[in-house]
């Protein structure tokens, strides 16, 4: 008789290992697939995305009046005034600091300064991108050398606990103010002397006078530093110029935890355009984004409520690319035929606007691939706190009195609507 047949006793492989070897041997030709796939729903992707929206409906924006009006703008046109004779007679912007420390008195805000110096250059593995550290270098008769000066005042909240807070941050630089920084200051100034007669805040209200000479992320940067990392300093006073305040660590003052940021400058006249703009960046360190909401909302309040041209970054070179106007009119021309085919699919958007998004979503892309924070916001988010920036463009020259207050009026009922909506 012969020997029976051996039986093959060992069990199959489970599905997921069998694929597994399958896609391994197969790896090129499944790359491949993986690319194109991505590639194409890239394209895709400005026809398919939404317009601006809210996902909270809690917020509905715009429902309110702004209660800035023309005597904000006469206070702040004051400030310009006495900010103007005060960086005539400053030494080393200390003067500038005073009379902003002694306005914010005047509202009743608790005020304080921060003193703080340069990030160091020293490479570290762990903060690569980030710079959440500040070293202090100190001389040997106890004061600091090479140092900005911030300056902060706070509005603490009527009906409120106290654990909550929204920060206001406008930069300039004290060394050599511009007439555009002035402006900002001023802007921040009557938004915050109107907050400050505000019965029914329920959040604390920090407003930072960023000194920017170091570079504006800096400023941020080291004051959130302190904030949020106390650091003592025991026995170390400093007395700028004549200044009888102490920088001790006991005079910094601090509010709740923050909810959001708010960061505006006005930037330099443009001389293109039918209306000022406003510029929006939000990128910060690792590509970290805020809240789309904080986004849409101040979005939607400079488009349809101050009639703000709101721009968003751009690389510019695509705007004028062939290939991409011809990939535009590629998917226009499909949009159009599935929308005959199903009315639900709206992918028929215009040539023109699929461009624009394009080179918009390039930009963020590139920006949040780069890792680097496009400005000071990034250092909230450093905190997880959501922060955005705004860049204000006039189309006027900035001694235009007329176009100034105008100007004034539009631009401080956005940052007002948009830092109460936060």
């Amino acid at each position: 008789m012969e020997p029976s047949a051996k039986v093959d006793t060992q069990p199959k492989p489970r599905l997921i290992v069998r694929l597994g070897i399958f896609l391994a041997s197969h790896h090129i030709l499944f790359s491949a697939l993986c690319c194109s796939a991505g590639i194409i729903a890239l394209l895709f992707l400005p026809s398919l995305a939404k317009n601006t929206y809210l996902s909270e409906n809690a917020l509905i924006p715009g429902s309110a009046n702004p209660l800035f009006s023309s005597e904000d703008v006469t206070e702040a046109n004051k400030f310009i005034k006495g900010i103007e004779a005060a960086a005539g007679e400053s030494r080393g912007g200390m003067e500038m600091s005073k009379f902003i420390v002694q306005q914010m008195k005047d509202l009743g805000a608790e005020v304080c300064y921060h003193e703080f110096l340069p990030h160091s250059k020293h490479f570290h593995p762990l903060k690569f991108f980030t710079s959440m550290t500040n070293d202090l270098a100190v001389r040997p008769n106890g004061t600091y050398s090479n140092s900005g000066t911030n300056t902060i005042g706070i509005i603490r909240a009527p009906r409120g606990d106290g654990k909550e807070a929204i920060v206001l941050v406008t930069p300039y630089n004290p060394q050599r103010v511009q007439a555009n920084e002035v402006l900002s200051l001023a802007l921040g100034f009557s938004v915050f002397s109107l907050l400050s007669r505000a019965a029914w805040l329920s959040k604390d209200i920090v407003w930072l006078s960023a000194d920017s000479q170091f570079g504006e992320y800096t400023a941020v940067s080291a004051w959130l530093n302190q904030y949020h990392n106390p650091m003592f300093v025991g026995g170390v006073k400093h007395e700028p110029d004549g200044i009888a305040e102490k920088a001790e660590f006991t005079d910094f003052k601090r509010a709740g935890t923050m909810a959001a940021a708010l960061i505006f400058k006005v930037g330099e006249t443009r001389n293109y355009g039918d209306r000022d703009s406003v510029t929006m960046y939000a990128e910060a360190s690792n590509g970290q984004m805020p809240n789309l909401d904080l986004l849409n909302v101040v979005h939607y309040l400079a488009v349809h409520r101050q009639g703000f041209r709101v721009n968003i970054e751009t690389i510019s070179s695509l705007l004028s690319s062939a290939w991409l106007r011809a990939i535009a009119e590629v998917i226009h021309t499909l949009g159009s035929i599935l929308r005959k085919i199903n009315p639900d699919w709206k992918l028929d958007i215009t040539a023109s606007d699929y461009v624009e998004g394009t080179a918009n979503l390039a930009s963020s892309i590139y920006n949040q691939a780069l890792g680097v924070p496009t400005g000071s916001h990034g250092a909230f988010r450093d905190y997880q706190v959501d922060a955005v920036s705004l860049e204000f463009s006039p189309t006027f020259y900035i001694r235009n009195e007329n176009a100034k207050s105008s100007f004034l009026v539009r631009g401080g009922r956005s940052v007002l609507t948009g830092l109460l909506q936060a």
